[in-house]
This record gives C-alpha cells, sequence and structure tokens, in this order.
C-alpha cells in the first residue's frame, strides 16, 4: 500500500444547527484502493461524501487531499479544483445530451480530436460504445450508472466517489453489475471511496472499510479484521447479525457460556461476548439451550434458542430440530470477541 494517503480526514465535523450530522469524523484513503463507507440510513455518509466534494463547508476538523487542505473551518477549495469526482445516488445524466457528450461534458476544453478519443476510450472501457449515440432515457438503470461514472473519470479524478451507487438496480443483476464495474474500476487503477448500507456489499468489494453510525466513525480496517474484531455491538452488528450474551471478566479471561475466553485489554467485571450464528454448533456437550423455533433452508437450520437468560438465532447444519427441543451449544474459543 502507498504509504501518503490520497485523502485525509482529521476530526471532521458538520453541524446542522445545534445537531452534529459528522462528528469528528477520520480516516485516510490510499492510491489504488477501494474503500467502502458503511453505515444505516441517515447516518452522515452522504454528508461525507458532501464534504470530501466541497459542496459543503466543514465546521470543525480539516480534509486533506495528498498533502493540501482543501476543507477546514473559513477554508472551502472549490469542487472542480480538487480532483475529485462525484456520482450520486440517481446518476444524474445530462437529459439532453446524448452519452458520448455526457461523458465528455467535463471535458471540452480539450481539442474536438483529443477528446473524441478519451471519450471512445472511456466508452470501451465501461463496455458502453454501442450506445455512444443513445439518450439517458432510454437507458437501464446499469448502463445509466456506468454512463455516470465515465464521465466522472474523463476528468482523472484523484478520488471516484460513489453515493450508494447499487441500491437503484434490479435485484437479481445487481450482483452481476457491481461485480463489473468495480473490476472495471480496478482494471483502471481508480481510488474509490463507495457509500452504502448494504454490509454485504462492503465486504464483497472493499479493499478497505470504514463503518458509521450516529455521525461517528466507529472502525475502519479490511473486511475481515472488521467482521472478526468488531471494537463495539453497534459495529458488530452493522456487518451482520451478531449474538451478544453477558459475561463476567477477571484477570482477562471471560466466564462464557461457551466456556472461558481471552479477554486481553478488558476490564474485570460485566463485559459482553459476541459470536456470529454460524460459528456456534450444536453439540453432544456444551451450553444447555432449548429450541423455539426451526426451520430447515436447503443445508442449513436457522433456529432461535433461549441460552444462558438470553434468545438468539443460530445456523447449523444439525437436522431434526423442532420447538422444544434440549440441545447443547459449543463454540471455538478463537471465534468468541468480548467487547
Amino acid at each position: 500500500m502507498d504509504t501518503d494517503p490520497i485523502l485525509t480526514l482529521r476530526g471532521v465535523t458538520r453541524r446542522y444547527g445545534q445537531r452534529a450530522i459528522v462528528s469528528e469524523a477520520g480516516f485516510a484513503l490510499h492510491k489504488g484502493r477501494i474503500a467502502c463507507l458503511l453505515g444505516p440510513s441517515g447516518c452522515g455518509k452522504s454528508t461525507i461524501l458532501r464534504l470530501i466534494a466541497g459542496l459543503e463547508p466543514v465546521d470543525a476538523g480539516q480534509i486533506a487531499i495528498h498533502a493540501d487542505t482543501v476543507s477546514a473551518p473559513g477554508l472551502t477549495i472549490a469542487p472542480e479544483e480538487r480532483g475529485v469526482g462525484l456520482v450520486f445516488q440517481d446518476n444524474a445524466l445530462f437529459p439532453h445530451l446524448d452519452v458520448s457528450d455526457n461523458v465528455g461534458f467535463g471535458v471540452r476544453h480539450l481539442k474536438p480530436a483529443a477528446r473524441s478519443a478519451l471519450v471512445r476510450e472511456l466508452l470501451v472501457r465501461f463496455q458502453i460504445d454501442h450506445l455512444a449515440k443513445a439518450w439517458p432515457h432510454t437507458l437501464s438503470g446499469g448502463e445509466q450508472q456506468r454512463v455516470a461514472i465515465a464521465r466522472a473519470l474523463a476528468r482523472e479524478p484523484v478520488l471516484l466517489l460513489l453515493d450508494e451507487p447499487f441500491s437503484g438496480l434490479d435485484g437479481h443483476l445487481r450482483s452481476q453489475i457491481r461485480n463489473s464495474l468495480i473490476e472495471d474500476l480496478r482494471d483502471v487503477g481508480a481510488t474509490v471511496l463507495v457509500v452504502t448500507h448494504d454490509p454485504q456489499e462492503a465486504m464483497t468489494i472493499a479493499d478497505d472499510l470504514i463503518l458509521m453510525a450516529d455521525g461517528q466513525i466507529l472502525q475502519t480496517g479490511s473486511p475481515e479484521e472488521c467482521y472478526d474484531d468488531p471494537v463495539s455491538s453497534v459495529a458488530a452488528r452493522l456487518l451482520g447479525e451478531a449474538i451478544m450474551l453477558p459475561v463476567s471478566v477477571a484477570d482477562q479471561i471471560a466466564d462464557t457460556p461457551f466456556g472461558p475466553a481471552l479477554a486481553r485489554g478488558v476490564a474485570d467485571g460485566a463485559a459482553t461476548v459476541m459470536i456470529r450464528p454460524g460459528d456456534v454448533r450444536v453439540a453432544s456437550q456444551g451450553a444447555p439451550a432449548i429450541v423455539l423455533s426451526a426451520r430447515r433452508f436447503g443445508s442449513e437450520t436457522l433456529a432461535m434458542v433461549a441460552c444462558a437468560d438470553t434468545e438468539f438465532r443460530i445456523r447449523t447444519a444439525a437436522k431434526g430440530l423442532s420447538a422444544g427441543t434440549a440441545i447443547h451449544l459449543e463454540a471455538d474459543p478463537a471465534a468468541l470477541r468480548i467487547l
């Protein structure tokens, strides 16, 4: 990884009146990598994109592109001077321009031959060259998306910002279009920040993950790090279902229903153990539990169980489970996380 970040946010805050929509946000993006900013709707993700793009000022903190400060209190460098491309959720294509003219809109300063060559190259790169003379209203959602991204890349931005780029696509095509588009962006070496509220999408496409809730950045790291070692129960649940059980800690050892677990750095007293539903197994011995409900889906059974005075769901290969069945549950100690 390039040690010098393309983008750096330090303590960035944005307020609307007395309410902090973004509070002391900080993270960095590196060249040629795809990062996902993941969080629930309304948590401030899109506001962060607008701050990075220069569409809104910061009330505190600093945004730097390379080593140059582009946003700070009292300073907001104009969007067109930042070298940042932003693609909104609705793609915002110009309805009165065909595909070629949309893609070439931001590079009208080039000589006609150079502009035509660049547009042609991008159309081919994003597999929309056959749509060069098509009008935006005749395009599918996936085609419009590719045109919008090609238009943003025509200006050769140092950073591309995508706001929920796949949310408007049909479910059965979404994965195919997403994977193809991300592959194209990797091929051109683009540095990309994608905003999404879909944890599966984030885990699928991200090199680097940024978890956000209630206006705050909770955690940054690789998808694997954030999934396996969440810093809090909120961070854990952003990436999927998580079982949370109360435990007690003494001398950095947690007494959990599944046996002792290392609790490095956790103070003595009450704590929480987190484990993913797929990491709990039905066994001949272990934590006693009662099945509350069960339904078989293909090779898995989804069962709601009562265990350690808590109700939670597990995914298991065990068959023959039904309401009222007494079972035992076990888990690999390495899968337990003490929060």
